[in-house]
């Protein structure tokens, strides 16, 4: 049925053509002009044009030492990349930065979720007390003397998937400039940090971001953190949820401050099994580390350090992790063959994740998760200055681990105490037994 149309000797219509004329009489009597609302233009992208890529020239000193600082990291997962921190159960709190600084870990990677913390409209300005408590937690971290790398992690409509609950939609035609102007405010906060600040600019992009539009978007956040941190080393890695395999797509911008990354979650179906957000949820029950597993684990590394040869860049791997579902016997086999063949390969990594569902720390008892965190950091171990050069026996006291050989390097000279020295089994609040096998004294 059509609807009625309105006559304009309508009562109501004569009314609104009435208002609207005393609008007008009020104008012109004035000498003034009427102004009309118009919605703001949205942002145009091509105002952030994209670097030139296709031709890196392989990492500078500077890259490489930031890589290399990196070590053996930790990743402070579900905390500040939920749809708000302490939604998924773990929070940043001090005694979360202590125990990865005791722990011995070099770095930590920080997830953060920005895109739940800002405006959906531009200039899609980050809420000020979010950002001052990223910033507070990047600055405790750099405090401990701990490399911080520093993400944007989970912007759901940016790969084009669902949106988490508490999430709010932004306009599609908004994504991608919103997550280049993001990266502005970003990198301009955080941009008089010192050397030991990395910035990643994001993580496992997938979905619609797939291939090139992945290539150019990178592009362009890169050409905005470069007008404010025009040396700071930057991670960027291939899609498909930074799988080694499309680093063969990935075409890095002509930049040398650049840090490369990869994941490796292989085997997925045993450090995935029982995870509730894969679909189906896959059996219980699968060990690890079969000769046949070992291989699925270490194949994507061998791609990735086939590429950095090639390609003269660092590769980082950012994460990788067995969750809690699977015994734990298997998931220390699991930890330290990984760790064992990343870094023989020549990279450094970042566990995933402190002290949530794959994590090394319990939060609430306040303790790590023994002996799970042996397979990931160190422990740090001082020796009185009498014992200068020897070879040592340790025995973690707890666990009655396999007595290990260590070699201490000479001291120099003057300090009264040997510097740290790692030890294979990091679990730094167990007791390490030291025997002495060739004490030699200052003369």
């Amino acid at each position: 049925m059509r609807p009625a149309r309105t006559s304009l000797f309508h009562p109501k219509a004569r009314a609104v053509l009435a208002a609207s004329a005393l609008l007008l009489a009020a104008g012109c009597a004035a000498g003034g002009s009427i102004s009309i609302p118009l919605t703001p233009a949205a942002p145009d992208i091509n105002a952030y044009p994209p670097m030139p890529k296709g031709a890196p020239p392989g990492a500078s000193a500077r890259a490489e030492a930031a890589a290399k600082a990196l070590g053996r990291g930790v990743n402070f997962g579900n905390m500040l990349e939920a749809p708000t921190e302490g939604a998924w159960g773990v929070s940043v709190t001090d005694d979360v930065i202590d125990k990865a600084a005791a722990a011995g870990f070099a770095s930590v990677r920080l997830p953060v979720r920005w895109s739940n913390h800002a405006g959906a409209e531009a200039p899609f300005t980050i809420d000020p007390a979010f950002m001052t408590r990223v910033e507070s937690i990047v600055d405790k971290l750099l405090a401990k003397n701990l490399v911080v790398v520093l993400n944007m992690h989970h912007y759901r409509q940016l790969d084009g998937d669902a949106l988490d609950a508490g999430e709010a939609k932004v306009a599609d035609a908004l994504v991608d400039v919103r997550f280049v102007m993001l990266w502005e405010q970003i990198a301009a906060r955080f941009k008089s940090k010192g050397d030991r600040l990395v910035l990643e600019l994001y993580n496992e992009p997938h979905g619609r971001m797939n291939g090139e539009p992945w290539n150019v978007l990178a592009a362009r956040a890169l050409g905005v953190v470069r007008k404010s941190n025009p040396e700071r080393p930057v991670v960027i890695g291939p899609t498909h949820w930074n799988s080694a395999g499309d680093l063969a797509q990935l075409k890095l911008p002509n930049d040398a401050n650049l840090i490369v990354t990869v994941h490796d979650y292989n085997p997925f179906p045993f450090t995935h099994q029982g995870a509730e957000w894969v679909t189906p949820v896959l059996p219980l029950g699968v060990t690890c580390c079969s000769a046949a597993q070992v291989a699925d684990m270490t194949a994507p590394l061998d791609v990735a350090k086939s590429w950095a040869a090639a390609k003269r860049y660092p590769v980082y791997v950012g994460e990788f992790g067995a969750y809690s579902k699977a015994d734990e016997a298997s998931r220390v086999t699991f930890n330290r063959t990984m760790r064992d063949a990343i870094e023989s390969r020549g990279m450094t990594w970042a566990y995933w994740e402190f002290a949530a569902g794959f994590g090394v720390y319990d939060p609430v008892k306040l303790a790590f998760e023994a002996p799970l965190t042996c397979g990931v950091s160190v422990v740090r171990v001082t020796l009185p200055a009498p014992f200068l050069s020897s070879t040592f026996r340790m025995r973690n006291l707890t666990f009655g681990a396999t007595p290990r050989l260590a070699a201490l390097e000479d001291s120099a000279p003057d300090p009264p105490m040997v510097p740290a020295m790692c030890v294979p089994c990091p679990y730094s609040s167990v007791g390490v037994e030291v025997a002495n096998e060739r004490p030699l004294r200052k003369s």
